[in-house]
């Protein structure tokens, strides 16, 4: 049995009080040695009053990780996507100086990967409403990323959380081949939300449709590890899926 220690530690502050899909598919995409260190939000619903909430609780979980972790990501697609680009950017800012480490938002890193592999046309698929799908859509735009096609499943954060693992597996799979389909220039798909079970949908949908697929864990994953200066002791396998299997 080979014997590997962690060498590189992601602090993860999630939006809900347990970490279930977001510590399982972790494991499944990040290289042996890659260490979730997580702190916990409690999110009420999408809305920015609820977002506003919470924000005393996410600054504790970034002094938290500042001597946990090496880098920080801000779990939640609908926390950044109602915040606005520019607030998310001011507080990332006070936060990687808060911490004196790299600080990011899931919705950041899919625009880095985005960016980084080139893909400026879009096809988007989601478990949110219409009214946030538009502020992600937004943010994105601001970002230079044009979504060409939008597909979602009406609901709330209570349904998503309620949610099971078969169904959302499909509905992945049905929504990203709708949306794909009906945006046949998009240069990949995005499939946000943290909670979702998209784990094993995405690379069937790579394989479909030759696009890359990216999830929240995908890329935060990559967005930490191409910007550490940690080295890399090990690598994601080819079942991580193309934006990671191309991490150099």
């Amino acid at each position: 049995m080979a014997i590997v220690f962690p060498w590189f530690r992601l602090g993860y502050i999630i939006p809900h009080r347990h970490t279930d899909m977001d510590g399982y598919q972790f494991a499944r995409v990040a290289p042996d040695g890659m260490l979730l260190v997580t702190t916990q939000l409690n999110l009420a619903e999408y809305s920015l009053s609820a977002v506003e909430r919470e924000l005393p609780a996410l600054w504790q979980g970034v002094d938290i990780l500042s001597s946990r972790a090496d880098s920080i990501a801000i779990s939640g697609v609908p926390l950044a996507a109602s915040l606005g680009r520019e607030r998310t950017s001011a507080l990332l800012a006070e936060a990687a100086d808060r911490s004196g480490l790299r600080c990011s938002t899931d919705l950041e890193a899919h625009i880095a990967a985005l960016h980084h592999l080139g893909a400026e046309r879009i096809a988007l698929a989601t478990r949110w409403p219409d009214a946030l799908n538009a502020r992600i859509v937004e943010y994105l735009g601001q970002a230079g990323i044009e979504v060409r096609r939008v597909e979602a499943e009406q609901r709330n954060l209570a349904q998503n959380k309620a949610a099971d693992p078969e169904a959302d597996h499909h509905l992945a799979l049905r929504l990203g081949r709708a949306a794909l389909a009906a945006s046949p220039d998009a240069q990949a798909l995005m499939l946000p939300g943290g909670l979702w079970f998209a784990i094993y949908a995405a690379p069937l949908l790579e394989a479909e449709f030759g696009v890359p697929v990216l999830l929240n864990i995908t890329a935060t994953v990559w967005s930490a590890l191409h910007d550490s200066v940690v080295p890399l002791s090990e690598r994601p396998t080819a079942e991580s899926g193309l934006l990671l299997a191309g991490l150099a």
